[in-house]
This record gives C-alpha cells, sequence and structure tokens, in this order.
C-alpha cells in the first residue's frame, strides 16, 4: 500500500510516518522547504516537494497513493481574526480533499482536533465523545472556530462521495515534537520553568499512540465517521508533579484554578503574548471518553510515565536541554 504524508515533518505526521514504515507500507512524505526531513531523517521515505496553500506539487505527490494522511491542518496563530483564520483553514482544506478526489484515492485521513469535541449535554452524566460536537461561536478562540469549520468542511466532502475518516487527538505529548508544540509542557518542566500546576482534568496521549491509530485507521476506519484518538485522563497538576518526578526536578508547587488560568490566558492574549495554540484552548480541556477508538483501531495507551521519560530523553538528545 502506498501512503502519502502531509505533514511528514512535523510532530504527529513524523510519527504517522515511522509508523507506517513499521507496518510495512510504501510511504511518501510531503514537504515546503526542499531538504527538510523532520525528526524521520532515518526513515525510506519518498519526499515530494510543494505547499498546501495553493496545491503545487500535491497531484503529483499523490499519484498512485492509496491513502492519504492529512495531518499538516492549517493551525492559525494568535495574531489572526476569527474570520481570517476560518477562510484560510478551509481554503487550504479545499485544496487537499479537491487533490485527494482528482487522485481517486481509496482514503483520506484527516487530522482533526479535541478542540472539536464538545460538552455533554446537561444531566447526561457522562463523558464527552464522538456525539457531542463544538458549538460554534461558544468561544472567541480563532483556533477552536477554525478547527471546528475545518472537521465540518472535511464531513462535508465525505457527503460529496470522497471516503474521509476524522481522528481528534487529545493533548499529544511524545519524542519528535519538533517545533515543540504541546509536549513544551514537559519541557518546561524539565527546566523547572513551571512553578505551579493547573487543577484541571483533561486527556493525555502519546505521539506514537496517535501515529499507530492513523495507520489502522486507513483499513479499520469507517468514511463518515470521527474518532478521538485519546490516552488517559488525568489530573493537569498531578501529571506535573508525577513528571517532574521522573525527570528528577522540582515539582511545581500547588495549582491554580481553572479560573485564574482563564484570566491569565486572557492577560496574555490582550497584550499579544506568545502562548501555543494548544495551550490558549485549555480552558475548554476536559476529560473525554477515548473507547471508540480504543475498540475501533485496537490500540493501548502507553503509560504517561513512559510518555514523560521518552519525550524528555528525546529533548535532551536533541539539545532541547
Amino acid at each position: 500500500m502506498q501512503v502519502l504524508v502531509l505533514g511528514a515533518t512535523g510532530f504527529i505526521g513524523g510519527q504517522i510516518a515511522h509508523a507506517a514504515v513499521q507496518e510495512g507500507l510504501e510511504v511518501h512524505g510531503f514537504r515546503r522547504r526542499p531538504g527538510s526531513v523532520g525528526a524521520i531523517g532515518d526513515l525510506a521515505v519518498t519526499w515530494h516537494e510543494g505547499d498546501l496553500s495553493d496545491g503545487r506539487g500535491l497531484d503529483e505527490a499523490l499519484q498512485s497513493c492509496d491513502v492519504l494522511f492529512h495531518a499538516a491542518a492549517y493551525a492559525p496563530g494568535s495574531g489572526y481574526s476569527i474570520r481570517e483564520a476560518k477562510q484560510k483553514g478551509v481554503s487550504q482544506l479545499r485544496i487537499v480533499l479537491e487533490a485527494a478526489r482528482r487522485a481517486n484515492v481509496k482514503r483520506v485521513v484527516y487530522t482533526s482536533s479535541l478542540t472539536t469535541i464538545g460538552t455533554p449535554p446537561p444531566g447526561s452524566n457522562r463523558l464527552a465523545d464522538e456525539r457531542d460536537g463544538y458549538l460554534p461561536g461558544s468561544t472567541s478562540n480563532a483556533y477552536y472556530e477554525a478547527k471546528w469549520v475545518m472537521e465540518f468542511e472535511a464531513l462535508r466532502a465525505y457527503q460529496a462521495g470522497l471516503p474521509v475518516i476524522i481522528l481528534a487527538p487529545t493533548a499529544v505529548f511524545g519524542p519528535g515534537d519538533l517545533k515543540p508544540s504541546t509536549s513544551q509542557i514537559l519541557l518546561m518542566v524539565a527546566k523547572n520553568q513551571l512553578p505551579v500546576g493547573v487543577d484541571m482534568e483533561t486527556n493525555i496521549v502519546d505521539g506514537r499512540d496517535v501515529a499507530l491509530a492513523h495507520v489502522r485507521a486507513a483499513t479499520a476506519g469507517e468514511p463518515g465517521e470521527r474518532y478521538i484518538i485519546g490516552g488517559h485522563n488525568l489530573n493537569v497538576a498531578d501529571a506535573l508533579r508525577e513528571a517532574a518526578r521522573l525527570v528528577g526536578v522540582r515539582e511545581p508547587r500547588g495549582a491554580l484554578s481553572l479560573k485564574a488560568v482563564t484570566r491569565l490566558l486572557r492577560f496574555a492574549e490582550f497584550f499579544r503574548l506568545p502562548v501555543p495554540a494548544t495551550m490558549r484552548g485549555m480552558p475548554y480541556w476536559m476529560a473525554l471518553n477515548s473507547e471508540k477508538g480504543f475498540r475501533t483501531f485496537g490500540y493501548t495507551p502507553r503509560p504517561f510515565e513512559e510518555t514523560v521519560v521518552d519525550t524528555v530523553g528525546w529533548f535532551r538528545e536533541n539539545g532541547y536541554l
């Protein structure tokens, strides 16, 4: 089976490429900058150059491909208005989906976001799952609004006949997070830069488990369905303390309430301070039910402790620490 990974030079896309190679698939990667290999320079990957903003190079890269993994969906920074973010995200996604349609791929596995999962109905007394959708307009967060409208666009493409499967990873940590993105939290722990935690619960998953679920979605996923790809529901403050113990640094003292974190993030937004997109959405994080993904793709999430040790080890090996 021949597959193309969009975002192969990034964190999740790189892990998908790695998992696909391990499964014996013929892996092609798509990149904007010639020579860029991300964290997978040692893998047998056939590279193609192009740009998703205008589709340049996509048709050639998709030739003879059976499966397209789209792990390079647009993610707005803090400087974009909601309207701009939604327009840019939908425009880019349409370019990709139309190219997949022209290539007649058998499956499109689209990497969405935990931000598209909404809260359960009042009184339901259950964790949020795939039945619960983000309510557009319920936040002033460009990242949330863009990710929602892009997932809607992917579902629209499915309804028009394209075999799209949607995967929504939760808070992803792990080796190979080059930027870094969410794993920056563990890097800050290792550098003793997080004096306090946050008293809230969220779902944390290892990027390698996310990648395995993507590869299995190519054959086991049902087009038109979305799947939460999660790991463990953990209290953030407790998880950071455990990470500090594993790394051998001072544990964060105390924990901020969710209300306090929300105020701090509003302060950062007002003064346009740089805050990673995933962390800007912290006020909306919550525990999630990942059973559908576990059941469909047959993966068991690795222990959080393993994720911490391997991620911090990778940061050390690559000069972040």
